[in-house]
């Protein structure tokens, strides 16, 4: 600052003048930077003294979409039948899942549409193909997350443990039509929210990244679970928080779906958290 006063005594006096102005606004803004900064290292200063900690951005998780309209199809005697029909769609480039209508009996359940009108063309076109024969056009209206305002929370995550218990007892075929083929653990947990109306995503680890974090200890019914059981894999498995301690899971090739326990020592000490897509709420997180 001293520079630019020497050099301003050195002008003429008429360019002295015009240069006077400029110089004003120049010290203007440099006492403001200055006193600005002062005041924010003065702040965090007796922040930092007083022992508070210093603000976090806050991070919002949204949402998972809810499912537009999807048709259901066939009456499967053998889960095997149903797996091929749902492969089938898959490969035709619909999102398809079979799930369980009633003992010893499956159905398939699959699409994502905007309106009632591309369902039913969709459906009609696989019929007169001879890929399904009768075909049901499900609502948004009519899925468990549609009743969530209408009967509360826990109407939605009780609809979503009784789906996943259904599934209890069976091999869940994914990409394959036995039970040698294996599971698909995040699958099932897709499989089990998509046939409630909601839009889960497709892998564990998405799953994960798409949750709210919760506590194992803070864990409600209809959250999902995650563990890591392959070496260098943050998440590799996931199951369906089923309330008291237990989750629903596809367990590993040749098994079917069962109940266990989160305090089991293998699952104990594989677990990597919980996640909800239920509650609604904003969690700080640091950045």
């Amino acid at each position: 600052m001293t520079e630019v006063f020497t050099h301003c005594r050195s002008m003429r006096p008429e360019t002295r003048n015009r240069a006077l102005p400029l110089l004003v606004l120049v010290l203007f803004v440099a006492a403001g930077c200055a006193g600005g900064a002062g005041v924010h290292h003065r702040a965090k200063a007796r922040a930092s003294k007083a022992g508070e900690k210093t603000p976090r951005k806050t991070a919002v998780w949204k949402a998972i979409p809810k499912l537009g309209y999807a048709v259901q199809a066939g009456a499967f005697a053998k889960v095997e039948n149903a797996a091929g029909l749902t492969e089938s769609l898959r490969k035709s480039g619909l999102n398809a899942t079979y799930f369980v209508a009633g003992e010893g009996l499956y159905k398939v359940q699959f699409g994502n549409f905007l309106s009632r009108e591309e369902a039913r063309s969709r459906a009609e076109l696989l019929q007169s193909a001879g890929v399904i024969d009768s075909y049901y056009i499900v609502s948004p209206g009519d899925y468990a997350a549609a009743g969530k305002e209408r009967y509360g929370p826990d109407y939605l995550r009780d609809e979503l443990v009784e789906t996943a218990r259904r599934y209890i007892g069976t091999p869940y075929l994914w990409g394959g039509a036995s039970p040698e083929a294996g599971f698909d653990c995040s699958g099932f947990a897709m499989a089990v929210y998509q046939l409630n109306g909601l839009d889960l995503p497709r892998t564990s680890r998405e799953q994960f990244d798409a949750g709210i974090p919760k506590e194992q200890d803070r864990l409600v019914k209809g959250d999902l679970v995650f563990f890591s059981v392959r070496r260098g894999d943050p998440v590799s498995h996931v199951g369906v928080y089923a309330g008291e301690g237990w989750f629903i899971h596809a367990p590993g090739r040749g098994r079917k779906i069962r109940m266990d326990a989160l305090s089991e020592g293998y699952y104990r000490e594989h677990f990597a958290g919980g996640r909800s897509y239920l509650d609604e709420m904003r969690l700080s997180a640091s950045h």
